[in-house]
């Protein structure tokens, strides 16, 4: 992201919580119904279970938090020993809005933290709907304070593969055994590729990085890191996450250029 000024989107079928955007969760009401008149319960449930399945195979997520120092998050994303990527959000959302066509209409949600999916019947029309179901999650994540960025079928020019995924084949390669599978025991999962979307490199405000970094081991790691992130935005904000010794938390120092 910080190289390439990108925001990376992952496809709502990759998604580390099974329960996130799942079409069994969906329930309609009022409005909702109009179409299916006389149908039975089960054959609605079936109807717009199997659209959930193809909808939430076209969707891809840029999942952001309002938190950066969550101790909880830092240990199970990356171990302390990641970065956290600070996003100017004024920024971001002029480039957000050039993108006409790929957003569903709300492309900046913030999640809603529930124990049962229940949708209102408030609801009006389809854009409506998906906001709601693609921006709400179990209580159980709630410390995480997530905002998403949700496109919608994004075109294959934006699709690219992570570093080192299947780096035993060549890109084109890889690509050709998602339309035709070459060997009887290996083909790519295409929801595996990840939708990159370009945006200024001014967007990228800060980096926090992680408490186990600031070691000697690590510190070629972080130093590519900060060339990177100067390179991105000259006037971004560094910091150096560390641990308070008077409570649990974290506490931040701004690394100095």
């Amino acid at each position: 992201m910080l190289y390439h000024s990108t925001l990376m989107f992952t496809n709502a079928t990759q998604l580390n919580d099974p329960f996130d955007c799942h079409p069994a969760y969906v329930r309609l009401t009022g409005e909702m119904l109009t179409p299916y008149y006389g149908w039975s319960p089960e054959d609605v449930f079936q109807i717009e279970y199997n659209k959930g399945l193809r909808r939430r195979d076209k969707t891809y997520i840029c999942s952001l938090s309002k938190v950066y120092d969550s101790i909880l998050m830092w240990s199970y994303y990356s171990k302390h020993s990641g970065i956290c990527i600070g996003l100017d959000m004024e920024k971001t959302r002029k480039y957000l809005k050039r993108m006409t066509g790929l957003f569903l209409g709300c492309p900046e949600l913030e999640v809603q933290y529930r124990d049962v999916v229940n949708e209102p019947s408030s609801m009006k029309g389809s854009n409506d709907f998906l906001c709601y179901h693609f921006a709400t999650k179990a209580k159980e994540w709630q410390h995480e304070q997530e905002v998403r960025l949700v496109a919608y079928d994004p075109s294959p020019m934006h699709m690219r593969l992570l570093p080192g995924q299947y780096k035993e084949e060549s890109l084109c390669e890889k690509f050709m055994h998602i339309f035709q599978k070459q060997k009887e025991d290996e083909y790519m999962d295409w929801k595996e590729i990840r939708a990159f979307l370009d945006i200024g490199g001014e967007c990228f405000e800060s980096v926090y990085m992680g408490v186990n970094l600031d070691d000697k081991k690590n510190s070629e790691i972080k130093e590519k890191i900060i060339k990177v992130a100067r390179r991105c935005n000259p006037e971004i904000n560094i910091y150096q996450m560390t641990i308070d010794p008077k409570a649990f938390r974290l506490k931040v120092r701004l690394i100095e250029q």
